[in-house]
């Protein structure tokens, strides 16, 4: 096998100043093998050879520990795997046996063979990988090459894990993916920087974490990151989920295979949460979702008489206020949801959408309102906004909030990484979630923070005021305008400095001009 690459490799400048590292470069590399074949079939290709090689790694690590130990039972002893947590992974499943057949002409069989093989193997796996690498239409040359990319790049092994390699590879995948797929790939991807702020302000340290349009995972991934990061206890968190797209979710589960997340709860069936909700009795702690935008084609003529529907039966053309509700249903008498939606949900008057808008406020279930910059997702360029609902604002974990709503507007943050994409930074989103956080009574670093509107950025809000405004929930509308400091300098001083540097400007674009003429003549004209 060639020499695997590690994170020391030299990283890249983009045009717009951000470092780009191994994942850009592997992500060219790949991205040119994929010739004439659409982006929604590449991406299970390449995230079934990148899963295969990260198992793959893990278990050579362990497989060469255990051939080392004279007292051991042998590399081949299935329990051992098992009881370091990683997967059993066969001999014809092996990397180095599939790269070494990289140029064969059979080799979409031997991979087709060596995912059949893994399934097999681990029951947790089984119905998750992808197949088919054998088909006609996928040119096998091309597919060696990604095999022989892929595999110059270390993933399983520990070093690789510590730094969170794969983690890298996968998400800047996915979301390059979604790009190149449009508004239908980017139904199953949720930027990063969008879903570490969702995490971050309803904060999933301990309890069950429900998604009920999951995607690719990536709300539980950052949970689990969360926990991590606050050196909680894994296991103190339960992963429960639901995907109609069958494609989708089979991401999902390699997105949490790969990270060890156990998801025996995350399920799939193809009518989706609103016919056919699978988790019809759970009550989560914290739920966190990015729901399709104005889907008009969510059967909603088949549910006029639901009883998630407390608050007002939705619009069959419209399912935002579906979903709000169905995540309302599924909450926990402390939980807690925040949730993505299209920026009209805040506003809109049709078709009883008002009217749910208001039982929600009324009811004292909405908690803070977060507007978002534009430019942040891969699917849309619809304006997007955060609802935060809490079923207890009266909660002992923080202060009594009843009666107030926290309105953010935070539209002018986030920086631009190309001329169609944003994303938020590190501070922005400590930001917004260190606002909520002071709001919410919360100390911040360990220390108390008293908090205060700001205006332009954030407002706390009473229920009388939000009547006022005809229960209408854009920030804009509560949070003002931000406060400019008043110029020293006073006006007959400014304009003379300025003319004088207009004088300047223009005798050096005469002088410009000269030049330029002196130029031409030079060369005949």
């Amino acid at each position: 096998m060639g020499k695997q690459l590690g994170l020391d490799m030299k990283e890249v400048k983009t045009s717009n100043g951000a470092n780009l590292g191994f994942e850009e470069k592997m992500w060219k590399a790949a991205d040119k093998l994929r010739n004439n074949m659409d982006a929604a079939e590449y991406k299970h290709v390449v995230s079934g050879l990148i899963f295969l090689k990260y198992i793959s790694d893990a278990f050579i690590e362990v497989y060469n520990e255990l051939k080392r130990d004279p007292e051991g039972l042998g590399p081949e002893e299935r329990d051992e795997y098992k009881m370091r947590n990683v997967f059993w992974v066969p001999k014809e499943a092996r990397w180095a046996f599939l790269q070494k057949n990289a140029k064969q002409p059979t080799i979409g069989v031997l991979v087709d063979g060596a995912m059949d093989a893994i399934e097999r193997d681990n029951a947790s796996l089984k119905g998750v990988l992808p197949t088919n690498y054998a088909r006609p239409a996928l040119d096998k040359a091309r597919l060696g090459e990604l095999i022989d990319l892929i595999g110059s790049i270390s993933l399983g092994d520990k070093e690789s894990r510590s730094k969170d390699v794969l983690g890298r590879v996968y998400e800047y995948f996915l979301g390059q993916f979604a790009d190149a797929e449009g508004k239908k790939g980017g139904q199953f991807y949720t930027p990063r920087c969008i879903v570490q702020l969702l995490v971050a302000m309803i904060e999933p340290f301990k309890g069950r974490v429900f998604d009920p349009c999951c995607g690719s995972g990536g709300m539980f991934v950052q949970s689990e990151e969360f926990v991590k990061a606050h050196r909680g206890r894994l296991d103190d968190i339960h992963i429960f989920g639901q995907e109609s797209n069958q494609t989708t979710w089979r991401l999902c589960k390699m997105n949490l295979a790969i990270r060890g997340i156990e998801s025996k709860y995350v399920l799939w069936n193809n009518e989706g949460s609103f016919l056919n909700d699978l988790h019809k009795d759970l009550r989560a702690d914290y739920l966190l979702a990015n729901p399709p935008f104005n889907d008009s084609d969510w059967k909603g003529e088949s549910l006029r008489e639901d009883i998630r529907w407390k608050y007002g039966v939705p619009p069959e053309g419209n399912a935002n206020f579906a979903w709000v509700q169905h995540f309302v249903y599924h909450l926990a008498p402390t939980g807690i949801t925040g949730f993505v939606l299209a920026n009209g949900s805040m506003s809109s008057n049709t078709s009883n959408e008002g009217e749910i808008r208001k039982n929600l406020v009324e009811a004292d279930l909405v908690d803070c309102m977060v507007a978002l910059p534009s430019q942040l997702f891969y699917n849309t360029m619809i304006p997007a906004c955060l609802w935060f609902i809490s079923r207890d604002k009266e909660n002992s974990k923080f202060r009594d909030r009843r009666g107030e709503v926290l309105f953010i507007d935070a539209r002018a943050l986030g920086i631009l990484i190309d001329r169609r994409h944003r994303q938020l930074t590190p501070e922005d989103i400590k930001k917004i979630s260190d606002t909520y956080h002071a709001w919410r009574g919360e100390p911040i670093d360990g220390k108390t923070i008293e908090y205060e509107d700001v205006p332009g950025f954030c407002k706390a809000t009473t229920l009388k005021e939000i009547r006022k405004q005809n229960h209408i929930l854009t920030p804009g509308r509560y949070v003002g305008y931000e406060i400019e400091e008043e110029d020293p300098e006073k006006f007959q001083q400014k304009m003379k400095r300025l003319m004088l540097n207009l004088e300047e400007q223009m005798k050096q674009g005469q002088e410009l001009d000269e030049e330029i003429r002196k130029s031409l003549k030079g060369i005949g004209f």
